[in-house]
């Protein structure tokens, strides 16, 4: 007896799938791996205004409180030039004159903490005033580790010759926001010492 041969007609008959293209597994693979992308955060807090200092979309440039202080630096050393340049000092030169004038004389050291200054960058400048005629610097008679800074007679006339020469007015502050501005900012330069340095 013969075995007929029998044939799945379904199979077949039915055309074999072809496999995706490169390009169509490359499309493929890109739009897997792609992350899903998180529903966007809502801007009506932003639109109005309205500040979350825990919310960094919420913050602007504008809003930062280091930026306005730096900013009003920058502001105070371009109204501080024209006093300077007469004078013919820098802000730094200025205030150190400004100290010595108020202490008389003072050790380099407890200058530099006055004015909030590294020795390596306060030294260069004493030498500069010195150069000038503004001050003098000698070894402290009972410790002959410390330099002592005063100024000379050159040294006090130009400060007084500076009196009167400031930005009260610039500010635009009547006299109690003036002192009620100094105090903020003094009590905000303590509080980030103490943050760097606790003690």
């Amino acid at each position: 007896m013969k075995t007929s041969r029998t044939s799945d007609s379904s199979t077949a008959d039915q055309p074999r799938s072809q496999p995706p293209s490169k390009p169509a597994r490359r499309l493929a693979n890109k739009v897997a791996d792609k992350p899903a992308q998180k529903p966007a955060r809502p801007l009506a807090a932003a639109a109005r205004g309205a500040i979350d200092p825990s919310d960094p979309a919420t913050q602007r440039l504008a809003d930062f409180l280091c930026f306005a202080v730096y900013s009003a630096n920058l502001a105070f050393g371009r109204a501080y030039r024209p006093i300077l340049d007469q004078l013919g000092l820098t802000y730094t030169q200025y205030i150190t004159i400004i100290v010595l004038w108020e202490t008389g004389s003072v050790t380099v050291s407890a200058l530099g903490e006055r004015l909030f200054l590294e020795s390596n960058t306060l030294t260069p400048i004493l030498k500069k005033l010195e150069a000038m005629g503004y001050l003098h610097r000698q070894r402290d008679p009972t410790d002959e580790r410390q330099v002592l800074v005063s100024l000379t007679d050159a040294g006090r006339h130009l400060r007084e010759n500076a009196f009167g020469r400031n930005l009260v007015e610039a500010t635009g502050l009547n006299a109690e926001d003036f002192a009620t501005l100094q105090k903020a900012v003094v009590n905000l330069r303590d509080n980030l010492i103490k943050s760097v340095h606790p003690e």
